[in-house]
């Protein structure tokens, strides 16, 4: 699930800088990377479609055909998908790995509610179409590349560099024996000093193309799932109760809807929203950069709580997704279940949520139920030669963009490496308009011109990253 951050369309552009010459298709590297980005994409890599390891089978003939020894590569099954790691050695024995992840499963994508086949990567008026284009099978082709790359140079970095490819980031993240999981205890990664993930942090674009801001992802919420159940002995639907189990649950989810998590933030998140409000006009640039300046600033929270894109930075929120109710049209309910979503502040635990959840229902007949086994996730405060390794690729392109920190709202595989003691930091090397974000949605697409950047970026720091 992709992280890039999104923020409002009608961002300063007096604020961007101008582009450096578009980065066109370049040797045989980007060929071959273009070649692969084709092929990855005709898998149908979702849950229940048992392509994941096809994918890989084709992944590791690429990698072995590029010279990359059998012992140097890694096969994590878990039922129907399959995770994959790959080793690049480093000279220096005694300095801990770092590693580099990306994720190959996908959302589903219905052929008949697309303009265009979703598994068939099109190119067109700059863009490249189809599923996991952006969410995240250029991060995949990118490793590859990287891999090869360094293979056919003959480098030998100084650390060892461990790139991974995650088999069920869509569905796994709250499973114990989720693949990332699997990935992080693995005797390649388990003590990695950190890790990069393709699978967020980027680049936006202004309405005419131009960058504004460089985001580099150093935290993210925990996203944990709560059911809440009403249930009775319901009847007949001549006879109504005052314990009906719908009008009941309906009083609950008004009471959910309406109510506000505690504002909060950190370091991290005031940085990212005083660099945005810097660059952002009128009322919500003015309302971002005075809760940078002072959280308690009680009318800058209110007016970035009426903002879906920024909300999610300053607290907790908690979302009704889903509803269950009823047998049959002429029996009153028995039971009736709302499913709520919660994507919850670091810092804060999932019990503590759950028994907020239970205080604002206000009905002792109401059960809440956690599903999964949610992983809380530690902020990555971003280290100086992350930062400069991360700003010098991109002002090589782009220069002078601003870069900053932020805190992703969704939630990707860095949760897990963070919450495995694994600092983690996600950098796509991509720049996108937010209007142009469909990743999980109809006609997902990537720019063209981003792809290739995203595959020079990821180079670039697998270079200076692992040194040597």
């Amino acid at each position: 699930m992709t992280g890039i951050a999104r923020f409002a369309i009608g961002v300063a552009l007096a604020a961007a800088t101008t582009p450096a010459p578009a980065i066109a298709q370049q040797g045989p590297d980007h060929a071959l990377a273009r070649q692969m980005f084709d092929k990855v994409i005709t898998f149908r890599t979702s849950e229940g479609q048992g392509q994941v390891p096809p994918m890989v089978a084709y992944l590791e003939g690429v990698l072995r055909e590029g010279g990359v020894p059998a012992d140097n590569i890694a096969k994590l099954p878990k039922g129907e998908t399959v995770a994959m790691l790959v080793r690049v050695p480093g000279s220096d024995r005694n300095a801990k790995p770092v590693l580099f992840s990306a994720h190959m499963d996908v959302v589903d994508a219905r052929p008949e509610d697309w303009k265009r086949d979703p598994y068939k990567l099109i190119e067109e008026d700059g863009y490249f179409y189809g599923r996991g284009t952006i969410d995240n099978k250029a991060g995949v082709v990118a490793l590859i590349s990287t891999v090869l790359r360094l293979q056919k140079a003959g480098v030998t970095p100084r650390r060892t560099l461990v790139f991974a490819f995650v088999g069920d980031e869509e569905t796994g993240l709250d499973e114990a024996d989720g693949t990332t999981r699997q990935i992080a205890a693995h005797p390649w990664v388990k003590d990695a000093e950190y890790a990069i993930n393709t699978d967020a942090g980027g680049g936006i674009l202004g309405p005419d193309g131009k960058p504004v801001i460089y985001l580099i992802q150093g935290a993210e919420k925990t996203y944990a799932t709560f059911e809440l159940t009403v249930t009775n002995q319901g009847g007949h639907s001549s006879r109504p109760r005052a314990d009906n189990a719908i009008y009941h649950l309906a009083k609950v989810v008004t009471r959910i809807d309406e109510y506000r998590f505690p504002v909060m933030s950190n370091e991290l998140t005031r940085a990212y929203l005083g660099a945005v409000g810097r660059l952002t006009p009128g009322p919500a640039g003015e309302a971002l950069r005075n809760f940078a300046a002072n959280p308690e600033d009680s009318a800058a929270a209110d007016a970035i709580w009426r903002n879906p894109e920024f909300v999610g930075t300053t607290r907790t929120t908690c979302v009704a997704t889903k509803l269950q109710a009823g047998h049959a049209e002429n029996a009153l309910p028995q039971k009736a279940t709302a499913t709520v979503n919660c994507r919850i502040f670091p810092g804060v635990t999932v019990e503590n949520v759950g028994l907020e959840l239970a205080r604002v229902a206000a009905n002792p007949n109401v059960a809440i139920k956690l599903l999964g086994a949610p992983v809380a996730s530690p902020v990555s405060e971003l280290r100086p030669e992350i930062e400069l390794a991360i700003t010098q690729s991109i002002r090589k392109r782009y220069a002078g963009v601003a870069v900053s920190p932020y805190l992703e709202s969704g939630g990707t595989d860095g949760l897990v490496y963070r919450s495995a003691g694994i600092p983690t930091w996600a950098s796509s090397g991509v720049f996108i308009k937010p209007n142009e974000m469909f990743a999980h949605g109809l006609d997902e697409r990537i720019p063209t011109k981003s792809f290739y950047e995203g595959i020079e970026h990821i180079y670039d720091l697998a270079r200076t990253l692992g040194g040597g």
